[in-house]
Order: C-alpha cells, then structure tokens, then sequence
C-alpha cells in the first residue's frame, strides 16, 4: 500500500507538470489527455492492487482468481469505453493519453526496482 501511495504522489506532480508543459503544443486536448491517461493507470494500478491483495488473503484464493479475471476485463472494458468517448467528442488527444500512461508505467517500474533494491 505504502509503494501504491507514492506511485500516487509522485505521479500527481509528475502529471500537473507535463500537462502544463504540453500546452505549448496543442493547448486545448494535450493537457487533457495527459491527465486523463494517468489518472485512468493510476485507477488501473488501485484495481490490481486490490485483486492481487484479495488473491493473497488466505481461504480466499479460489474465489479470488476467478473474481480477478471478471473484474481484470471489467477495468479493460471501462478504460476502452472511457476512451473512446472522449475520443470521439475530440476533448483527448490520444498521444496524450499515451504520454499520461508511460508516466505512470515508469513510475511503477522505478518504485518497483527501488522495491527490490530493499531486499
């Protein structure tokens, strides 16, 4: 939980500052989209923290693998449908969502490796 909230932290800063700097370039669906895209892998990263957390609960881990494939495709499915609206009422620009996304795909990788440093 501790490794999730600063995920959090840090990729709240991270965000609010590219998207500020991606104004420049196209300042009405750049900086949007950057946000939406790391707020919707920040919400990914809370729905596999709580499946992995269910799966590892003891007695729980039968019911558990098969709650965490329907909800795993329920989370595809909302992200998909989130973005495809918003793309269609043109208010994203999908490159960044894209940058959003690797924002906080890089933050999970180096908290992560700092993670396992610790060991």
């Amino acid at each position: 939980m501790e490794m999730v909230k600063r995920i959090n932290r840090q990729a709240a800063v991270l965000l609010i500052v590219v998207a500020l700097f991606s104004a420049l370039f196209d300042w009405k669906r750049m900086p949007l989209g950057v946000l939406v895209g790391g707020l919707l892998a920040l919400a990914n990263l809370k729905g596999i923290h709580w499946g992995v957390n269910a799966m590892i609960r003891p007695g729980t881990a039968n019911v558990a693998k098969g709650r965490l494939i329907v909800f795993s495709f329920f989370r595809l499915m909302v992200m998909f449908v989130v973005l495809a609206i918003l793309l269609y009422l043109h208010l994203i620009n999908i490159f960044g969502v894209l940058i959003g996304l690797t924002i906080v795909f890089v933050l999970i990788l180096k908290e992560g490796l700092v993670a396992s440093k610790n060991l």
